[in-house]
Parts: structure tokens; C-alpha cells; sequence
């Protein structure tokens, strides 16, 4: 019988068996055989670098990250890249239809959303910045001058203005010869015979009267009202007219646009944009800004490490980890398709068909 002590000083057995990867196993598996070959050690490397890479692949990417974002920008890029970058990607190319489409259906969205029936155009625009550019109008002669020939001297409202004055005097006239009896069809006669004398008719004589009038008088006011209003009366005016629509919602946005089968405004809002976009991006006014705008920023920016330059955008360290875990999923069915597998067992045959790797491991191809 053995004693406690005896139990103690007892040597403990030891497994001789060599501990085995479970995720190599089928890698060293393929090796076991007495006789290896060169394609069963390309089956073993395949799979074993499959597995190896495929549980490196986050701390790989995070290194690759780290190391890229050490380099400065002027080691791999210069501004002949870039020009050809915004020249060729960019600016050489329509918006494809795709594209287009994808434009249409999200200010389609967006414009029509539920929720801006609950939005207020207070919450988008800020009364402080409507306070701002209300007192850079009225500080600034030339600016208020433009607003005020807009509200007052624009020559579309003197015609709206003249054509209500023009209905409002005729519904009036009318109204009053019908009740006035004999008078009334004296003063009819009198209008038909000024009518013949004259040889023109009465109601294109009283248009032109008031367009021609109304026309002077709204002269007269744009010329009183940037006279007499004052930088503080027209920041006034400004603040005072977002105060009345503030508080409506960005829903009130849609009674301006048509959303119908064949005038849509979202359709026309995009082909302007379409239109817009293509005669810029062929003009030599617009290249011409765009080389100056990128040398610019090259010359500030190209001693500049990567990182730094990512930072600027918030692209940092945790960002790209979050990116890179985002494309484990994508690196890992990379890992396991066909095309990696068959360009990894290329390069191995063609590293063992060498002449030198042949006869140094003197192996039996089959």
C-alpha cells in the first residue's frame, strides 16, 4: 500500500504524444504519410495559410493601417495623380443613369418624409444665423439695395399689381352701370363712342394707364424705401419675415412642388442638376479651378503623413478597427474561394518546380 508520501514523490506520467492544432489538423494530417510529395505539401500549405491568415486577418489589417499611416502622402502621390484622378473619375463622365436614379428616389424621400410634417424650419435654420446674414444685407449698401428692388421694384409684382388694380376697377364699373339704371346706359353709350372716336378699346386703355402709372409709382417707392430705410429697418424686415414662417413645418416646403406622373419636380430639380453638372465639369473655367484648388491643397498637405490627413476626415485608429471588423466576414470568404486557393497553389507549384528547391528537398512529384 502507498503512503501519502509515496504518493507524493511518485513520478507523474507523461504524455509523450506531440499536442496537435485543431485548426491545422487537416494541414498536418496531409504530412503524416511516410512518403510526401510535392502536391500534397502544396495541399498542406494552402489550407494552413487559409487558417493562418484567416486568424491574423484583424491585427493584420490593424498593423497594415498603422505602418500605411506612417508614410507621408508625397511618397506615393503627387498632384499629377490627383489631377488625373479628378479629371478622369470625375469630371470626363456623365452622372450615370443609375446614379440618377438614386438622386431622384432619395430627394423623393427625403421631401416627402413623414416626418417633416413635425419638423419646424426653425430646427434647420438657426435664428442667429438668419440675424447674421439679416445684419450683412443691411450693413452692406449694395446687397440691401438688391433686396429692396427685389420686394419692391421687381416689374413682375407692378404687373401683378396692375392687373389687380385693372380687375378690381372694372368688376366695380360693371357693378355700378348695372345698378345705376338710365345713368348707367348714358355712361355705356358715352364708352362706346369713345371707343369709336378713339378707335381703341377702353379696357386696353385703362391697362396701359396703370401699368404705365403703377410702373413709376413702384419707381418712385423703390427709390423712397433705399433713401429712407435704414441698415437697422431692413435687418428688421429680414428677422421679421423668418419670425412669421419659422415656425412652420418643412412639410410647408412641399406645396411649392409638383409630385405628378408627368411634372414632377424632384424629376426636373434632378436634370437640373444633371444639366448643371455637365456643362461645368466640360468647361475649362471649372478645370482650370479645380488644378489651382488641388495644387493648393497639395502643396499644404504633401509632407504630411497619411494618418494625418485621415485624421483630418476622423478617420483614426478606432475608426479603421471598427472598419476592419466590419470586412472580417469579407476577408474570410475571400480566404476560403476558389480564385485565392488556386492562386496560392500556383505560386507554391511554380516556387517547387525551381530547379534548385527540387534537388535541395529531393522530393517525388507526381
Amino acid at each position: 500500500m502507498q503512503t501519502s508520501k509515496d504518493s507524493q514523490n511518485q513520478t507523474p506520467e507523461v504524455d509523450t504524444e506531440p499536442k496537435v492544432d485543431t485548426k491545422n489538423s487537416r494541414s498536418t494530417a496531409s504530412l503524416s504519410g511516410a512518403n510526401l510529395t510535392v502536391d500534397s505539401l502544396i495541399d498542406a500549405q494552402v489550407e494552413f495559410m487559409q487558417q493562418w491568415l484567416g486568424n491574423q486577418s484583424e491585427p493584420l489589417a490593424i498593423e497594415a493601417w498603422q505602418w500605411f499611416g506612417e508614410q507621408p502622402l508625397n511618397k506615393y502621390l503627387n498632384r499629377d495623380h490627383l489631377q488625373h484622378l479628378i479629371n478622369d473619375w470625375l469630371l470626363n463622365n456623365p452622372i450615370s443613369d443609375m446614379v440618377r436614379k438614386d438622386i431622384r428616389d432619395i430627394l423623393r424621400t427625403v421631401i416627402y418624409h413623414p416626418v417633416n410634417d413635425n419638423v419646424p424650419l426653425s430646427e434647420l435654420i438657426d435664428d442667429t444665423q438668419v440675424e447674421i446674414l439679416a445684419n450683412y444685407v443691411g450693413s452692406h449698401d449694395e446687397q440691401r439695395n438688391v433686396l429692396i428692388h427685389a420686394l419692391v421694384g421687381n416689374e413682375t409684382f407692378a404687373d401683378l399689381l396692375t392687373q389687380t388694380l385693372y380687375h378690381a376697377i372694372n368688376d366695380f364699373m360693371e357693378t355700378t352701370l348695372d345698378k345705376a339704371g338710365g345713368v348707367g346706359k348714358l355712361m355705356k353709350l358715352g364708352r362706346s363712342s369713345f371707343e369709336k372716336a378713339t378707335n381703341r378699346n377702353l379696357d386696353e386703355k385703362l391697362q396701359a394707364y396703370l401699368h404705365r402709372n403703377i410702373k413709376d409709382l413702384v419707381r418712385r417707392a423703390e427709390a423712397n424705401a433705399q433713401e429712407h430705410l435704414s441698415n437697422e429697418e431692413v435687418a428688421r424686415l429680414l428677422v421679421t419675415g423668418w419670425a412669421r414662417i419659422k415656425d412652420q413645418p418643412v412639410s410647408h416646403l412641399q406645396t411649392y412642388l409638383r409630385d405628378e406622373p408627368d411634372n414632377s419636380s424632384i424629376d426636373h430639380i434632378e436634370a437640373s442638376i444633371q444639366q448643371s453638372y455637365n456643362r461645368l465639369r466640360m468647361s475649362p473655367y471649372l478645370h482650370t479651378l479645380v488644378a489651382a484648388g488641388v495644387d493648393t491643397w497639395y502643396a499644404n498637405h504633401q509632407a504630411d503623413t497619411i494618418a494625418t490627413i485621415a485624421a483630418s476626415l476622423h478617420i483614426d485608429e478606432q475608426a479603421m478597427t471598427q472598419f476592419s471588423t466590419a470586412l472580417l466576414p469579407v476577408i474570410h470568404d475571400a480566404l476560403e474561394s476558389p480564385w485565392f486557393v488556386a492562386h496560392i497553389r500556383e505560386m507554391l507549384q511554380a516556387f517547387y518546380d525551381q530547379p534548385n528547391i527540387k534537388e535541395g528537398l529531393a522530393l517525388n512529384n507526381k
